[in-house]
């Protein structure tokens, strides 16, 4: 495996971010108050002249891959999809895109964010293009109730308003939880209304640094059910409290502290496989 190869394509499209586009051999992508302008190799040009890890370049994916091939699902699938990357996302705009992705779909989603963005965002001009930046929280907290559900996003409107306003008066901290653990910081962005251990665990994985976070969404359980049905039993068809983290811990003790990575490239095989739309 090269360990500096990164597969933006892939990486774009597989379900961790939704407020990007494809221009021509680059991509396109709002990251909270920034605009990542990234070719084919991965190289970033940022509108706000910041450096980012996006790609998570100071992983060691050599360790990772190693840690995380216990089986040869996870070995196909890692093989397949080589290079495939984590994203290191503003974490309050992957906050508010999880708590819009429930029970729905990608294509809906990147609607209902770029309406939010284009409504309470700021409008800049980059690489000869028009974008809005994600808002603030102060932005969406500050917003009607009326206005927020002005952007299709149903009954998440509530939760929207209530997540924006936690993480404007500081109740949720990412700084501060980026250096919690694991347990500590799903218990404190479950606090969210609205926001469950798979959304948690979405934030944690995606924006926080915990890569032992594995969010168990229907795909999860249909792949953990598919190929892992000996390891990782399910009594109920909706995962109580409890239950996500009995499998948590079934899922640590499989695929190690890498996990996130583990589901990361399951997920990308698995819905690559049934031809599910991307961005």
């Amino acid at each position: 495996m090269q360990e500096n190869f990164i597969d933006v394509e892939n990486s774009v499209n597989s379900g961790q971010v939704f407020l990007w586009k494809r221009n021509g051999e680059y991509w396109d992508g709002v990251n909270g108050q920034d605009i990542l302008h990234i070719d084919k190799n991965g190289i970033i040009i940022s509108y706000q002249n910041l450096k980012t890890d996006f790609f998570r370049e100071n992983d060691n994916l050599d360790i990772i891959i190693k840690s995380i091939s216990k089986d040869r699902i996870v070995k196909k699938a890692v093989e397949k999809y080589s290079g495939l990357r984590i994203l290191k996302q503003d974490p309050f705009q992957c906050l508010i895109s999880f708590i819009v992705s429930s029970n729905s779909n990608i294509h809906k989603i990147k609607i209902c964010l770029e309406r939010i963005s284009k409504k309470f965002g700021i409008r800049v001009r980059f690489q000869n293009q028009e974008f809005f930046l994600f808002p603030k929280p102060e932005d969406l907290a500050n917003a009607s109730i009326d206005e927020i559900r002005e952007c299709g996003v149903g009954y998440r409107t509530k939760f929207i308003k209530e997540a924006s306003n936690m993480v404007f008066l500081k109740e949720i901290d990412f700084e501060y939880l980026k250096k919690c653990n694991y347990q500590d910081a799903r218990k404190n962005i479950c606090l969210v209304p609205g926001v469950g251990n798979k959304v948690a665990d979405c934030v944690m994985l995606f924006s926080l640094d915990k890569l032992e976070s594995f969010p168990l969404d229907r795909w999860m359980i249909r792949i953990l059910q598919k190929y892992y049905s000996e390891k990782f039993q399910f009594e109920t068809k909706t995962i109580t409290e409890k239950q996500y983290d009995i499998i948590h811990k079934k899922v640590i003790k499989h695929f190690g502290p890498y996990s996130g990575y583990a589901q990361q490239f399951l997920f990308k095989m698995e819905r690559e496989k049934y031809q599910r739309k991307w961005l």
